[in-house]
């Protein structure tokens, strides 16, 4: 069962930049935005030394964490080899602008 809710408008994320929000349950979550105007997000949490994902650099569909510079893939959450790990993920979409979160 789906429970989208409106998080913003995808103007409202900077361009290879993030924007955070707290959801009940789920705690911090990052909303990212690629230079093609993709959204994605995750939890704002690296799962090496919980680092502020959200204050990483975003390249592609990577964001690199600020504390020690893993990379995680903003699709799925995964950690790029040779570091392992994962981050959860959120499912998105946008509808006229507007960007939805999966909770």
């Amino acid at each position: 069962m789906n429970h989208w809710k409106k998080i913003c408008a995808v103007g409202d994320v900077p361009v290879l930049g993030s924007r955070v929000v707290d959801s009940d349950g789920h705690g911090r979550i990052a909303v990212f935005r690629t230079s093609t105007d993709e959204i994605f997000a995750m939890r704002d949490k690296c799962p090496h030394k919980a680092g502020p994902l959200s204050q990483g650099i975003v390249h592609g569909k990577t964001v690199t964490c600020p504390l020690h510079s893993w990379k995680i893939q903003l699709e799925d959450g995964q950690v790029v080899a040779p570091d392992v790990g994962c981050v959860k993920h959120f499912p998105v979409k946008v509808e006229n602008g507007e960007v939805f979160l999966d909770l």
